[in-house]
């Protein structure tokens, strides 16, 4: 009521890459790949931390030392534990 609707047709198409598309939109997707996604990059992540970590080991001497040692013992744990559920098979346990 406020502002006109003008109606575009590229706006209103599925993709705007030039092409129809394949298949239907409404399909099931698994969720499995975006919890694989998400462990990834928490585990990548920890990349982020050991390199200053690493760089700067001798300025931060003991307490910088074992700080880090507890970070990556408490990522191990994790890992450890979401490769023990089967987290990180593609053939994906439902009954866990």
């Amino acid at each position: 009521m406020v502002s006109p609707k003008a109606i575009n047709l590229e706006k209103l198409s599925t993709y705007e890459c030039g092409f129809e598309p394949f298949d239907s939109t409404k399909k099931t997707f698994d969720l499995h790949f975006f919890v694989i996604g998400v462990l990834f990059l928490i585990f990548d992540l920890e990349i982020v931390f050991l390199f200053p970590w690493a760089v700067n080991l001798v300025s931060i001497g003991l307490f910088g030392f074992w700080t880090m040692i507890f970070f990556i013992l408490v990522l191990t744990i994790g890992f450890v534990y979401e490769w023990n559920r089967g987290t990180l098979e593609w053939t994906f346990n439902t009954n866990v």
